[in-house]
């Protein structure tokens, strides 16, 4: 990982998640990198996303992860790189 992909990490998850962060909630983020099928399209392709928009492996009408869940996450708060486009303003 390059040291300009490193900051723009920590830049993403000092932010916190981005779906939380939308919805007016300020809550701390983990690194979820983006998919081209099964492939990290790069360090540089990430979001800072909560445990429970991430990985909490739920999808109710308070929430829904991005795993496994990829369509219902993406119909609720955007696509990936629309989120990303959010992250990198």
């Amino acid at each position: 990982m390059t040291k300009t992909e490193k900051a723009f990490q920590g830049r993403a998850r000092a932010l916190g998640c981005i779906v939380c962060k939308s919805e007016g909630v300020d809550s701390p983020a983990e690194i979820h990198h983006i998919l081209s099928g099964s492939r990290r399209l790069g360090e540089d392709y990430v979001l800072g996303l909560c445990q429970i928009h991430h990985r909490g492996q739920i999808n109710t009408a308070e929430a829904v992860s991005r795993h496994p869940w990829r369509r219902e996450f993406e119909a609720r708060y955007g696509t990936e790189l629309e989120l990303l486009d959010k992250t990198r303003e």
